[in-house]
């Protein structure tokens, strides 16, 4: 006889819920809680949210046990709780069903161990066994219908897993795992790896979940059908999260999974639903579109290799940056950015720093490991260009991964070695990254960066404390002009100005309007303003801005004529930045150039839209080389 839920999954695609730990999170409970204790001493606040997904049309609801084994329990102390968590997590799910009236089924979560670094090589497999025998026999004596493994990133840590569950019970298993953006796990495994190894194991449905948005899942659900995988599910974020004051908030809205969601059952993929940011307005809206699907199977990889590269590192006196300077005499500003390498070496980006040079570019911003990818220092890749080239660094320095002592440390550091141009930020959440479980800090937040800058250029630190000679930082702050919350934006770019700052430096735009209204509300800015500008390069590209990176906004009509280039996006999207830049020129101080890709050559044909004084010159770069020296 076959189990109901295999009987199911013959008929069509079924719809999973969405999130369960944000949705708990916008309902109060703080980051930094156990929410699977939750099942325990608030009960109804859970069941509450499963409500809310089999309302909106979910098939099945996830437990709220997520991290309800062993080890991550003994963070909180709840390490003689496990049976007692999952029963009643999957107590609560079976009671939110009955409320509802809906056949829907109870999967039973089960996430990775979540080892702290510290014992991560010291568990056996027999002990992490152990560990989800107790959590799925526990899930198993609830009643629950399905064991769903979610956000793996270690496929031998999910084969032990599996091994378990087929041992413990004969409920149907579905397996996911999180891939990054580069369609890998944290594991270093390939979607081909994923199905290979799970070929002859029995399990049900594979999948992905977490980590990214629906773009990014889209591309891994078809190299998972393409290698062979015979049932495949797909719950992807809503985008990337931003942080708004003490929130996280992720921008990808129902409209969007719901034409996602028609993407993913074209495909091929049998189970669709939500991870981190989703609500019980993507299930809904993803409800009513998943009726009909075509199959389809495409595959794009990218692969990229480095070369490793050493330079010596001078010392020399405190004086103002040539930024600072050319910021006093009036100059318009062209920085262009550029990420650290993901590796041990620099090259690639050297030698696009050095082409930017010999096109005039005086300023390159180098991220801070951005969207928490790991990737090398800031810092460091900033002395090598800064020694390389005749071109001046502006660092993006994030108050996520130091303390308020690491911070001025590190800044005292980088002021040494004649990095002195910081653009202050608060940073992009661990969760986002190459390791979820880590830790933010934020002791500050980006104004009291700016005002740690400040009190150095004063010579002292945060605590009075006199550090030898007035630092000469130029501070730069970031802002974003058409964020839905425009007037905590302008309201925290007042307070960085009078922390501070010395320049504005702004989010992507791709309207001049979105500018002028963006200008003509915060009135006289007292400080040069420098519009950011990224190029688009195809539709695929614009839709995935807009969707799924926090604090980008493109236009309707941007995305019109990007749908209308067709394979011409690219030449369209360098069309559109210098039109925005004509534009624009007269009305800021200067503009900020982000190339998608590492396509430099893009911001190279941007800059031709600058009238002639405003254009960066050859000319202008053996200046800064001259100075340099």
């Amino acid at each position: 006889m076959k189990d109901p839920f295999v009987e199911r999954l013959e008929k069509g695609p079924i719809l999973s819920d969405g999130a369960i730990g944000t949705q708990l999170y916008e309902r109060g409970v703080p980051y930094g809680k156990s929410f699977d204790e939750l099942n325990i001493v608030d009960p109804s606040l859970v069941s509450g949210v499963h409500i809310d997904y089999l309302r909106a049309g979910a098939e099945i609801i996830t437990t709220n046990t997520f991290g309800a084994n062993r080890i991550r329990l003994k963070e909180f102390g709840l390490e003689k709780k496990v049976r007692d968590i999952n029963l009643r997590g999957v107590k609560i799910a079976r009671e939110a069903r009955e409320i509802v009236g809906v056949p829907a089924f109870i999967a039973g979560s089960v996430g990775p161990i979540g080892r702290p670094a510290t014992e991560y090589n010291s568990l056996t497999d027999r002990v992490i066994g152990d560990t989800f025998r107790e959590q799925i026999e526990a899930l198993l004596e609830g009643g629950a219908d399905v064991i769903m493994f979610e956000t793996f990133s270690e496929l031998e840590e999910l084969l032990i897993a599996i091994e378990v569950a087929k041992e413990v019970c004969e409920l149907p298993i579905i397996a996911q795992m999180s891939f990054g953006e580069d369609e890998l796990t944290h594991g270093g495994d390939t979607p081909e790896d994923f199905v290979r190894a799970l070929k002859d194991s029995d399990v049900d449905v594979i999948g992905v979940n977490c980590s990214v948005g629906p773009q990014g899942t889209l591309d891994v659900v078809m190299r998972l059908i393409a290698a062979g995988a015979h049932r495949v599910s797909a719950q992807p974020n809503a985008g990337l999260p931003s942080r708004r004051g003490q929130h996280f908030v992720y921008i990808s809205t129902p409209e969007y999974f719901a034409e996602y969601a028609k993407k993913f059952v074209s495909a091929g993929a049998v189970i669709v639903g939500g991870c981190c940011g989703t609500t019980p307005a993507h299930i809904s809206a993803m409800a009513a579109a998943i009726k009909d699907g075509n199959r389809a199977t495409t595959v794009t990889v990218n692969i990229e290799q480095k070369s490793p590269h050493i330079t010596a590192i001078p010392s020399g006196e405190p004086e103002p940056t040539k930024l600072a300077q050319a910021i006093k005499r009036g100059e318009f500003i062209v920085s262009v950015e550029v990420d650290p390498p993901k590796g041990l070496s620099a090259r690639k980006t050297l030698e696009g720093a050095k082409m930017l040079a010999e096109k005039g570019v005086k300023w390159i911003n180098i991220g801070d490991s951005p969207m928490a990818r790991v990737r090398m220092s800031c810092i460091a890749l900033a002395k090598l260009i800064q020694e390389t080239t005749p071109i001046e660094a502006i660092i993006h320095f994030t108050t996520r991964d130091r303390n308020v002592m690491a911070i001025q440390s590190d800044l005292i550091g980088a002021h040494a070695m004649g990095i002195r141009n910081v653009i202050a930020l608060t940073g992009d959440p661990p969760s986002l990254g190459d390791y979820p479980d880590a830790t933010g800090v934020w002791d500050i937040d980006s104004v009291g960066l700016i005002k740690a800058l400040s009190r150095m250029n004063e010579g002292f630190d945060l605590a009075g404390k006199q550090i030898g000679a007035k630092a000469g930082f130029c501070i730069a702050a970031a802002v974003d002009p058409t964020a839905k919350d425009i007037e905590f934006q302008i309201d925290r770019m007042w307070q960085k100005i009078e922390a501070g700052a010395h320049l504005i430096m702004s989010q992507p735009l791709y309207d001049v309007e979105d500018l002028q209204k963006f200008l003509d509300r915060v009135g006289n800015i007292p400080v040069p303003f420098i519009l950011g500008v990224l190029p688009l390069q195809s539709y695929k590209h614009a839709e995935f801005m807009h969707n799924e990176v926090p604090g980008i906004y493109v236009p309707e009509h941007i995305l019109d004529a990007m749908r209308r280039a067709g394979s011409n996006g690219l030449q369209e999207g360098v069309r559109l930045a210098q039109e925005l830049v004509h534009q624009a020129q007269h009305l800021v101080q200067g503009i900020y150039l982000m190339p998608s890709f590492g396509r430099y050559d893009v911001c190279a044909q941007v800059f031709e839209a600058l009238d002639i004084d405003k254009r960066p010159t050859a000319s202008n770069s053996s200046e800064a080389q001259a100075a340099n020296k």
